[in-house]
């Protein structure tokens, strides 16, 4: 499942006292708060305040009209090449998810998005690899097509190394990590998964560990899978059953028995 990074996260000493409380709500699932904090409303605010609202979607299959808006505003906000981008970029993540969670067939539009932000988003630039990995999402989920996935990730791993993105480094490892483990790459997956997790912890990016606790455990034998799994419910209980698409990845034991 995809989670974004975007600018000015939080976690370094450079990012000023406003920036470090929004990450904060952020990495624990309260993107409402988080974005209540960015006012008044500029270009800048305004996207990240749409790119907030969007990723709550993606954990929480709800806020879908409180994305909208605030994607809308974002939009009209937008003024250069750079901001129309960063802009149709979220506007093509929001309409995938979507989709991705059937509340309505928005793949087209996703698509078109994206490639509108492909055009307006130069190569080499710092948005480039968010426009990458979300590319690499629709051809994996959507598209069905593991070969552009992992092209469309490779560059954006690539770009997250180059203009220093740790958030989504850790989505560019732990999704191709996925591919590698449904291909039976059980060592390079583990790998992947591993250094997803680590930056999470790093970060302190709680409402992505749990899924990548989760992932880790694929992979590995017991007891330690099963060690992994009991981290990530514990996580998943103290942030309130986020994000909701885990649950049925973290169903106890004797549940899973009785359903195989």
């Amino acid at each position: 499942m995809a989670h974004t990074a975007m600018s000015g996260d939080g976690t370094t000493a450079d990012d000023d006292p406003l920036q470090t409380a929004v990450w904060r709500l952020r990495s624990r699932a309260c993107w409402v708060d988080a974005a209540a904090l960015l006012t008044p409303a500029t270009p800048r605010t305004s996207l990240q305040r749409a790119s907030l609202l969007v990723e709550r979607c993606l954990y929480t299959q709800a806020g879908w009209e409180d994305a909208e808006d605030a994607l809308r505003t974002a939009e009209a906000m937008a003024h250069t090449d750079d901001e129309r981008g960063a802009a149709a970029c979220e506007r093509g993540y929001l309409a995938y998810a979507a989709t991705l969670f059937q509340v309505r067939d928005r793949a087209d539009e996703a698509r078109a998005a994206l490639g509108r932000a492909a055009a307006l988003i130069a190569p080499g630039a710092a948005g480039r690899a968010l426009l990458d990995f979300r590319r690499g999402l629709i051809a994996e989920n959507l598209t069905r097509s593991p070969q552009a996935a992992r092209a469309a990730y490779r560059r954006a791993h690539a770009g997250a190394t180059a203009h220093p993105d740790p958030l989504l480094l850790s989505a560019t490892w732990r999704h191709l990590a996925g591919l590698a483990l449904r291909e039976g790459e059980l060592t390079e997956a583990r790998h992947g998964f591993a250094e997803s997790l680590r930056i999470r912890e790093e970060l302190g990016y709680l409402v992505g560990t749990a899924p990548a606790l989760v992932s880790l455990a694929d992979t590995e034998t017991e007891p330690e899978a099963s060690r992994l799994r009991e981290e990530a419910r514990r996580l998943f209980r103290l942030l309130g059953g986020v994000p909701t698409w885990l649950a049925h990845r973290l169903a106890p034991p004797e549940t899973d028995a009785a359903t195989a």
